[in-house]
């Protein structure tokens, strides 16, 4: 991504942390029978291969961790003065990059998730920013406070 002549760059948005967490939660989860398997074994097996079983295991989801929170950090909505551009990493491979100019942005959606929205730590949702093309569309998943976004987005394009 790069800064058009005369473009500024105003906020990066990423995802909640509050999904983030939940991910991170269910990546432990995941963990925990591949562990108590390797505790099964423990007598079948020498002490040498029980303890590498386990330094095995613990790599294998290190390293799902470290991908789960690259794919976090990596994603992000950057709101410059002249367009909005959606970084969205599918894999750590496949990037999908959107961008829409301001003044071709119609209308924008926003999506909270319930009641519990209403404290700031669990403010997240969605935003869909709808364009004059039918064929840009950006949606934002798990965006930190919607609203706050759709209204700073409005205020930039010199709506509200």
């Amino acid at each position: 991504m790069d800064l058009r002549e005369g473009e500024r760059l105003l906020r990066v948005y990423r995802h909640h942390f509050t999904p983030y967490l939940s991910r991170l939660f269910q990546v432990l989860i995941g963990a925990f029978p591949f562990f108590f398997l390797v505790f099964i074994f423990r007598g079948s097996i020498s002490e040498y291969a029980y303890v590498l079983s386990h330094m095995i295991v613990f790599f294998i989801f290190a390293m799902v961790t470290v991908y789960v929170t690259l794919v976090y950090w990596l994603d992000k909505l950057i709101i410059t003065n002249k367009r909005i551009i959606f970084i969205n990493w599918k894999y750590l491979t496949v990037r999908d990059e959107s961008e829409a100019l301001l003044e071709d942005i119609q209308d924008i959606h926003t999506h909270e998730n319930g009641f519990l929205s209403n404290f700031n730590f669990l403010d997240y949702g969605s935003l869909k920013i709808d364009t004059a093309s039918s064929r840009i569309t950006i949606l934002f998943e798990n965006a930190p406070n919607p609203e706050g976004i759709r209204t700073y987005i409005y205020n930039v394009k010199g709506i509200l």
